[in-house]
């Protein structure tokens, strides 16, 4: 068996397309994840049950059933409650929701580990409440949540290829296309492997140097 070359730069121009889709999708879908799994941390760490209650029935609903389950009943059973949205809409909700749930968790476990002794001290010096979050609980939440966030925004990103079950246009949608069309497997598999491992490295490289910058910050 030889690595047929030629069907990659014949499909070259819908593998670009694909990819750009993805890391799109990707992007968008994480941006939300990040900043309403920010929100959503904080709310469950409210001592009022009105707040912190209805937050983590969301968290446990959202971490409980599968993205793919999910993104059917956004795409396909949407329609039957008078929301219709196209197949990239609800690629990037469906990654956002889902990764939000799992960001909440991150972040509410990233202020719950500041040590309470650093608040309470930089208490009794005067120190002003937004001063001791911008200085004190914040830099060390971050720190703390940037391994396992890193983990997640990759786990996300490996997940977009399951946006091609609704019809999103992405890589994976395109290598599938591609082998229905010439019967080859192993070159369009091997091609969304490798740029999987791409991205996914690039995302990893990234996340240890925020890691590192944090890490001096605080010293």
């Amino acid at each position: 068996m030889t690595f047929d070359h030629s069907l990659l730069w014949q499909y070259a121009p819908q593998l670009l397309k694909g990819f750009e889709l993805t890391v799109v999708v990707w992007l968008a879908g994480s941006l939300l994840a990040v900043v309403l799994g920010f929100a959503l941390g904080c709310a469950l760490l409210s001592k009022n049950g009105a707040v912190s209650l209805p937050v983590r029935g969301y968290v446990e609903f959202f971490r409980a059933t599968p993205l793919l389950v999910q993104l059917f009943v956004a795409y396909y059973g949407g329609p039957s409650i008078g929301i219709t949205l196209n197949a990239f809409t609800v690629g990037v909700f469906g990654l956002g929701f889902y990764g939000a749930a799992y960001f909440a968790e991150i972040f509410r476990a990233g202020f719950a580990s500041v040590p309470p002794g650093q608040i309470d001290a930089a208490r009794s010096f005067g120190i002003p409440r937004w001063a001791r979050i911008r200085h004190i609980i914040v830099p060390q939440m971050l720190v703390l949540s940037v391994p396992p966030g890193v983990t997640l925004l990759i786990i996300l990103l490996k997940d977009t290829a399951i946006l091609s079950i609704v019809t999103v246009p992405e890589l994976t949608f395109q290598v599938t296309g591609m082998t229905i069309e010439t019967f080859a497997f192993v070159e369009p598999f091997a091609v969304l492997a490798a740029l999987y491992w791409g991205m996914t490295e690039l995302v990893a490289f990234f996340g240890r140097r925020a890691e590192y910058r944090l890490g001096r910050y605080l010293q």
